[in-house]
């Protein structure tokens, strides 16, 4: 089971937002085309995705879809700099506090585990928004 995740921010701050989405098997660029078409219709305005370096997030089919959507931005990381990445953070988070010490048969309810987490967290804009200051980013 693999997990595609954003974090998306307001430039003034005021507000920070989780998206999800759960996929069977490696994430390819199919399904980060899927995530990213997910944004662009829950995200009103101009989008700047900052992504790590993943083969996916450079394949050409995404690249090329980019290209035709003037609201969305692409910035990459530097290589290797997964402490410069906010949903880093959720990542971390989920696994220190919705996975630990956590052992199901099937990944079905770990995955419902981590929805349920994460919606609670929708509503702590706070640890959201500590996502971003471990980054290193601010507004």
């Amino acid at each position: 089971m693999s997990a595609l995740g954003a974090l998306a921010y307001r430039t003034d701050g005021s507000d920070a937002r989780v998206f999800l989405l759960f996929h069977r098997g490696a994430v390819r660029s199919p399904q980060v085309l899927k995530f990213l078409k997910h944004l662009r219709r829950h995200i009103r305005g101009e989008i700047v995705v900052v992504w790590d370096r993943l083969n996916a997030h450079r394949s050409v089919l995404v690249r090329d879809w980019v290209e035709t959507q003037p609201r969305i931005q692409i910035a990459f990381l530097p290589a290797y700099a997964p402490e410069l990445n906010p949903v880093e953070g959720l990542w971390a988070w989920g696994k220190g506090k919705l996975l630990a010490n956590v052992c199901e048969d099937t990944l079905e309810p770990m995955v419902r585990r981590v929805r349920q987490g994460v919606d609670g967290l929708r509503r702590r804009a706070g640890v959201l928004l500590g996502f971003l200051g471990k980054a290193g980013l601010s507004f």
